[in-house]
């Protein structure tokens, strides 16, 4: 069975249909939440449309100006744990954004490969860790809502680690938490910067998630191999 292999950040993949991934090389699982096993609709959905009109309604403004003010000041903590720390921008907007979190929790929900994907993955005795850069807060609201965490050996927040993913910082520190080979570990994300920071860490094996919301189009990776699918690591008799 071939190995897939990481690529450099200046190689552009090809597509990897063809191939199927050898879990054997594989101990360890190191999933990303938003966008990766989750729909990331809810969050751009929050972040982008429903908290600028709370902001706007609070403070007598159009929507598109209490946009542009939310978002020069999410691109001032941008890279820093402020960035999703829910009580942070509860206390800087004025808006309880953790109840706003709750009343608008019935658009969280899991991608459609995500469940499937867990289980084949606890099939083959893999450990499993869910690494994500929300706050426990909005952690705690999407795993009640998801029930993820029946499938999964740990779910480690950013706060935990003191870091986001972004940070090169993050990958010691989690290794410490959750004890992984870097070199017999899987890692899959949207965010191509946080794949960045794990391959500077010598994480073996790499993918980035290119279907992160389901009201988007697929936007493919030029820096990494770039999977639509989840199933797309499934040999075909694995597949649902």
């Amino acid at each position: 069975m071939p190995r897939v292999y990481s690529f450099p950040m200046n190689h552009r993949p090809s597509a990897i249909s063809h191939q199927l991934f050898d879990w054997d090389q594989v101990d360890d699982v190191l999933l990303d939440m938003d966008g990766t096993l989750l729909d990331r609709h809810f969050d751009n959905f929050f972040f982008e449309e429903e908290l600028p009109r709370r902001y706007a309604a609070k403070h007598g403004l159009a929507v598109e100006e209490a946009s542009e003010r939310l978002l020069t000041m999410y691109r001032a903590v941008e890279g820093e744990l402020n960035w999703t720390d829910l009580h942070y921008w509860s206390k800087t907007l004025e808006i309880d954004v953790v109840a706003l979190n709750k009343e608008l929790e019935h658009l969280i929900t899991c991608h459609p490969d995500a469940v499937e994907f867990l289980r084949h993955l606890r099939a083959r005795g893999k450990r499993v860790h869910v690494l994500t850069n929300a706050h426990a807060a909005g952690v705690e609201i999407k795993i009640a809502r998801t029930r993820i965490d029946r499938y999964v050996d740990r779910i480690v927040n950013a706060f935990e680690v003191g870091h986001l993913k972004t940070r090169p910082e993050y990958w010691p520190t989690c290794q410490r938490l959750i004890g992984f080979d870097p070199s017999r570990s899987l890692y899959i994300d949207d965010d191509e910067a946080c794949l960045a920071a794990a391959q500077q860490y010598g994480i073996g094996y790499l993918y980035h998630r290119s279907k992160s919301s389901s009201r988007l189009p697929a936007q493919p990776s030029s820096r990494y191999v770039s999977i639509e699918s989840l199933n797309a690591l499934l040999a075909p008799g694995d597949r649902p």
